[in-house]
C-alpha cells in the first residue's frame, strides 16, 4: 500500500490486515547485540547457539544402583568403591561392582547399571568387605547409562536463530556454557498522552470535564509485557506547541517507537495527524475496525538510524489497547526478531448472542475458558462476553484473553456459533468452571 500525504480528514479507510501488513513492511529487526545469558530472558536469538561440549561429557548413570559388567550376570559381588557425580571415574576391578549415584561417572571397566531396587545388601564378610547381591540379568552393555553426547552432541545446534528465550532456554544456555549470546535488543517505546482534559492519575480532585490518564499507564504496562522498554513522555495539552515539544523529546531520547493517545480524530484541536504529516510520511489514518477507527501510523526519518515508527492511537482506553494488540504488538515483536509476530488465532464457541455491525468488523472483548460441551464428553474453548463494549468502558477489557472476530454484516450471531478469536491474554489464567478430566488411567 502506497504512503499517503493528505489532509487529516481525507484518509482512505484500510482494513486491519492492510494496516498490519503496512506496519510490518516498514519494520526491521533492531541490530543484534551480545547479551549475558542471565539478561537474555524474553529475547530472540539472532544466531544459532552451538554446544561447546557434549552433554553428558562422560558416561553417566541414569539411576542410583551399582555399576556392573553386563556379562557378569546375577550373583553376590564385593563393592569395590562408590562413584558419585563430580568425582573422577575409577577403574572397576574384575569380579566386583561399584555403588553409583544418579549422574555419577561410570567406572572404567563397567558398562551397565543395575538399579538399587534390583539388588540386596548382603552386609560385610569376615574381612569387612561390603557385599551386594545382583538379582537381575542385565539386558546388555549401556543399560541405564547415558552415553557421552547422548543428550547433546558437541557442535550441535541447541537453540536456532529466531528462537525465543524462556526459562528452559536460559537453563539450556547455562548448561551448555553459552554464557553470551547474540540476540535482538528490546525496543525503546516512548508513550505520550494528549488532551487538556487528561490529568495525572494522582490528581486528588478532577475539574469539570476532566479525566484521569488511564492510557499512559496501561500502554506502558503493555509495552513492558511485550518485552520492550517504556519511556514516559507525560501528558501534552491540546496545543501544537506542546505536541511538537513532546515529539522532539521522543526523537532526542532515542526511541524506536512512539505511541500517542488522543489527538488523532477529526476535531479542530486534534493536532497529531498534521504534525506527523509535517515531520514524515503518514501511511494510514483510518482503519475499518470497531473499536479503533482513527488509528494512525507514520514514519519519521532521522539521520544515522532507522525512522521513528509513530502510532497515533485513539483516546478512548479500550480503542487504545485493542489497536495496540492488533497493530503495535506485531511491530514490537518484529523489532525483537520474531519471524511470525502476529497474534495467535483460535476458534471459540459463543456463550451469548452478538448483534453484528453492518459498517465495520468488530473485535469483541471476551473471556475464553475450557468447558465441557453440552450433553457430551468433549471439551472446547467457550467465549463469554465482558459486557458492554462501548470503547470508553475499560472494564470491557478486564480479564479479557480473547478478541472475537465478528464480521461486518447485518444480523445476529447466536449463542453456540463458532467464531475465530485472537489471543490477547494468558490462557493459563483462564477461569476454571469445572475440573477437566485427566487422561484415562493417569
Amino acid at each position: 500500500m502506497e504512503p499517503v500525504r493528505t489532509p487529516a480528514a481525507n484518509y482512505s479507510m484500510v482494513s486491519v490486515a492492510e494496516a498490519v501488513e503496512t506496519v510490518l513492511g516498514a519494520t526491521r529487526p533492531l541490530p543484534p547485540q551480545e547479551f549475558s545469558y542471565i539478561d537474555a530472558l524474553g529475547l530472540t536469538l539472532a544466531e544459532d547457539v552451538l554446544a561447546r561440549d557434549p552433554i553428558p561429557a562422560y558416561r553417566a548413570s541414569i539411576k542410583d544402583g551399582y555399576a556392573v559388567r553386563a556379562v557378569d550376570g546375577p550373583g553376590i559381588y564385593p563393592v569395590a568403591f562408590e562413584a558419585f557425580a563430580g568425582a573422577e571415574p575409577e577403574t572397576l576391578p574384575p569380579g566386583t561392582v561399584a555403588y553409583i549415584g544418579t549422574g555419577g561417572p561410570l567406572p572404567e571397566g563397567a558398562d551397565a547399571v543395575v538399579q538399587i531396587e534390583d539388588t540386596l545388601d548382603q552386609g560385610a564378610d569376615d574381612r569387612g568387605q561390603r557385599l551386594v547381591k545382583i538379582l537381575m540379568e542385565v539386558p546388555g552393555p549401556g543399560y541405564d547409562v547415558r552415553q557421552i553426547g547422548s543428550d547433546v552432541a558437541q557442535g550441535e545446534v541447541i537453540l536456532p536463530a529466531g528462537h525465543h528465550l524462556l526459562p528452559a532456554e536460559i537453563g539450556i544456555l547455562a548448561g551448555s556454557g553459552a554464557v553470551t549470546v547474540k540476540a535482538y535488543p528490546r525496543p525503546r517505546v516512548a508513550v505520550l498522552s494528549t488532551g487538556d482534559e487528561v490529568k495525572d492519575p494522582a490528581a486528588v480532585a478532577l475539574g469539570p470535564g476532566q479525566v484521569r490518564d488511564a492510557n499512559r499507564a496501561m500502554l506502558m504496562a503493555a509495552v513492558s509485557e511485550a518485552g520492550a522498554l517504556a519511556q514516559d513522555l507525560g501528558i501534552a495539552g491540546d496545543t501544537e506547541e506542546e505536541s511538537t515539544a513532546a515529539f522532539r523529546r521522543a526523537l532526542d531520547g532515542g526511541a524506536d517507537v512512539m505511541l500517542i493517545t488522543g489527538g488523532v480524530s477529526m476535531g479542530q484541536r486534534d493536532y497529531i495527524k498534521p504534525l506527523l504529516e509535517a515531520q514524515g510520511t503518514v501511511h494510514f489514518g483510518k482503519v475499518c475496525m470497531k473499536p479503533g477507527k482513527p488509528l494512525t501510523f507514520a514514519e519519521v526519518p532521522r539521520e544515522g538510524r532507522a525512522p521513528l515508527l509513530v502510532f497515533g492511537l485513539p483516546g478512548n482506553p479500550v480503542s487504545g489497547l485493542v489497536t495496540f494488540n492488533l497493530v503495535v504488538l506485531p511491530c514490537l515483536k518484529r523489532l525483537q526478531g520474531w519471524g511470525d509476530p502476529g497474534l495467535r488465532r483460535v476458534h471459540a464457541r459463543l456463550s451469548f448472542d452478538i448483534k453484528q455491525d453492518p459498517a465495520r468488523p468488530e473485535y469483541h472483548r471476551a473471556i475464553g475458558s475450557w468447558r465441557r460441551m453440552a450433553g457430551g464428553d468433549k471439551w472446547e474453548l467457550v467465549a463469554q462476553s465482558t459486557g458492554g463494549q462501548i470503547s470508553s468502558r475499560l472494564l470491557s477489557l478486564r480479564a479479557a484473553n480473547l478478541l472475537l472476530e465478528i464480521p461486518r454484516r447485518k444480523g445476529v450471531l447466536v449463542a453456540g456459533t463458532q467464531v475465530s478469536a485472537l489471543i490477547i491474554g494468558d490462557l493459563g489464567c483462564m477461569p476454571v468452571h469445572e475440573s477437566v478430566d485427566t487422561t484415562p488411567g493417569f
